[in-house]
């Protein structure tokens, strides 16, 4: 079952309600946000969305295309801050918007994108609204618990895993939740949701990891080797430090590597076991996401889900 066609209708809708709801009467505010939200992107959390909802046959089809553009915007927002933090200069085969429009912009940009999430999430009751804001909080937490293991040796999987699900895995697991909550679902049947969105953000992030090591820029649409250069602890980082591999370790702890360094780096990291057991990681949260589904009622959706978790683990960019 392709996930995308199952719900190719509402993602349409989602579009739509992204290129309607970052138009601004400040000219420039339209071109930031466009310039990112325009430039594509797999648009993951609003399937995942999608996908709950259909699993519990929902039908408040307007209802949940605002919650899955909601988590499309929550993800832009952060994106665009997260190219401030990271000075990046590439994002979706393009200039960053930090690149090209400059920190105060980029910056107030995603301050905007993130009053546009709420707009669309503040329609509807406090469970909603406090869950949205739940997994904000979790993202900006995450953003703070990872900085605290930045070129840190010390860093453990325990603490990888937990500044996932924090990071990345939030927005996964409430964008789930939400989907089954708005379709009516029981509550045992929206926490079984929840926990495959949890499940697949951590695998989809393990997988980021792994890409940025043995990915071609091409296809990523921004440079390899970017955790190195930012001192940020991945999976395969991770692994490595545990191992105990020097030209890892040194490059890690660098404050300035070379780009030799850091290549030298990522060839022992790509050379090695670490990015095969990295995948393994992966596959095995996405086994712990597909088996949360096995309960749900229409086998459609549930396929749906499934094929999403494969597509999620099998690609190269």
């Amino acid at each position: 079952m392709d996930p995308y066609g199952f719900v190719a209708d509402q993602l349409e809708l989602v579009e739509q309600r992204l290129a309607e709801c970052t138009r601004s009467k400040e000219p420039e505010l339209t071109r930031i946000a466009s310039h990112l939200i325009g430039g594509g992107g797999k648009r993951i959390r609003p399937v995942i969305t999608l996908l709950a909802f259909k699993a519990f046959h929902g039908q408040r089809v307007n209802d949940v295309v605002d919650i899955a553009t909601a988590m499309e915007l929550i993800h832009a927002a952060t994106l665009l801050h997260d190219d401030i933090i990271d000075g990046a200069e590439f994002r979706r085969g393009k200039e960053s918007a930090y690149k090209r429009y400059g920190l105060t912009r980029t910056l107030v940009t995603g301050d905007f994108l993130f009053i546009k999430a709420f707009e669309f999430a503040g329609k509807f009751d406090d469970q909603v609204v406090q869950w949205t804001a739940d997994a904000c909080t979790s993202l900006t937490e995450g953003e703070i618990l990872q900085g605290s293991f930045n070129r840190n040796r010390t860093v453990t999987a325990r603490d990888y895993i937990e500044i996932v699900e924090r990071k990345t895995a939030s927005l996964f697991q409430t964008g789930a939740k939400l989907g089954a909550y708005i379709a009516g679902a029981p509550c045992q049947q929206v926490e079984v949701a929840a926990n495959f969105g949890l499940n697949l953000g951590i695998a989809f992030q393990m997988m980021d990891d792994v890409l940025d090591v043995v990915g071609r820029r091409d296809l990523l649409g921004k440079s390899t080797g970017m955790d190195l250069r930012d001192g940020n602890p991945s999976l395969p980082i991770v692994l490595s430090l545990l191992d105990g591999h020097r030209a890892v370790t040194q490059v890690f702890q660098s404050r300035e590597p070379t780009e030799n360094d850091i290549q030298r780096a990522l060839d022992a990291m790509g050379n090695g076991t670490v990015i095969e057991r990295a995948r393994d990681f992966a596959r095995k949260y996405a086994l712990k996401a597909c088996r949360e589904v096995d309960t749900l009622p229409d086998p459609v959706a549930r396929d749906a889900l499934k094929g999403l978790a494969r597509l999620l683990t099998d690609r190269n960019h």
